[in-house]
């Protein structure tokens, strides 16, 4: 998906939503376990309840990788299941050596079509410049996350200012707002002035709305920008607004509040 697509897509809905579909089979609704592929089932009638009100799918790979090949499987048909009007994030931190990042875009973005994978920066340009050779694919650094674990390495002073900046600085020469995107938690809403400043054209992915306490006002007051520029998940919030036979119902509700809300954020 090019980025001339994506901001289509958000002014058309007037939504910035991310749906995480971090799907924990201990947590779904118990009636869909007798079901001969409960994961999709569960995920399916998630993606047909909220895709009017969001423009993005984020699967964290880590509850389907912990399955083995069930798992695995019941990524690949939600993949599959996704509109191809909605941006598809594979949330799976990869990030090695050059030739172990190349299998991965191709895993990602061949073998499964994703439109973006999340990358750790830590082993520098060779780990991350494979992902950036495919067209009309993104990757999504992290830059400033939400976890308290932020504060060990993101925070720490790094030359003239902090770690998480000389990565946003340094990565920005890598690829161009087109192809790159920032992992940025909505835990660290007073960092969004000076991420700005920093990368003003570049698109954010922000998690941390709903369960984990970021506040929706707070970001799309600090970090949108001329095209938006942002994409914010929420997951928990959303998938297990309702743990009985209304669960899609519920989830429909959720997601098309934080769309009416964030269509209020847009005018």
């Amino acid at each position: 998906m090019t980025r001339e697509q994506l901001i289509h897509q958000i002014k058309t809905k007037q939504s910035y939503l991310c749906v995480g579909l971090d799907t924990d089979i201990t947590k779904i609704p118990k009636h869909l376990l007798s079901k001969p592929e409960p994961i999709f089932e569960f995920n399916r009638r998630i993606i047909d309840a909220t895709k009017d009100y969001c423009v993005s799918y984020k699967i964290n790979t880590a509850f389907y990788e912990a399955l083995g090949l069930i798992g695995w499987e019941a990524m690949e048909r939600t993949v599959d299941y996704i509109p191809s009007s909605h941006f598809k994030i594979a949330d799976a931190k990869r990030g090695d050596i050059g030739n172990t990042s190349s299998q991965y875009a191709k895993a990602f973005f061949e073998t499964m079509d994703f439109d973006a994978i999340t990358v750790a920066p830590y082993m520098g340009a060779d780990s991350v410049k494979p992902f950036l050779e495919y067209k009309d694919k993104w990757t999504i650094l992290l830059g400033l996350t939400s976890n308290s674990g932020a504060a060990d390495f993101e925070l720490q002073p790094a030359g003239e200012g902090l770690l998480y900046q000389k990565v946003l600085t340094t990565a920005a020469q890598w690829g161009n707002p087109g192809n790159l995107m920032y992992v940025v938690g909505a835990t660290q809403s007073d960092w969004f002035a000076d991420i700005r400043k920093i990368t003003p054209d570049h698109f954010y992915l922000v998690p941390g709305v709903g369960a984990q306490g970021g506040s929706l006002k707070e970001i799309s007051e600090k970090a949108m920008n001329k095209d938006v520029g942002i994409l914010v998940n929420a997951s928990r919030a959303i998938i297990y607004a309702s743990n009985g036979e209304d669960f899609a119902t519920k989830a429909k509700e959720v997601a098309k509040e934080y769309q009416q809300e964030m269509a209020g954020y847009l005018k």
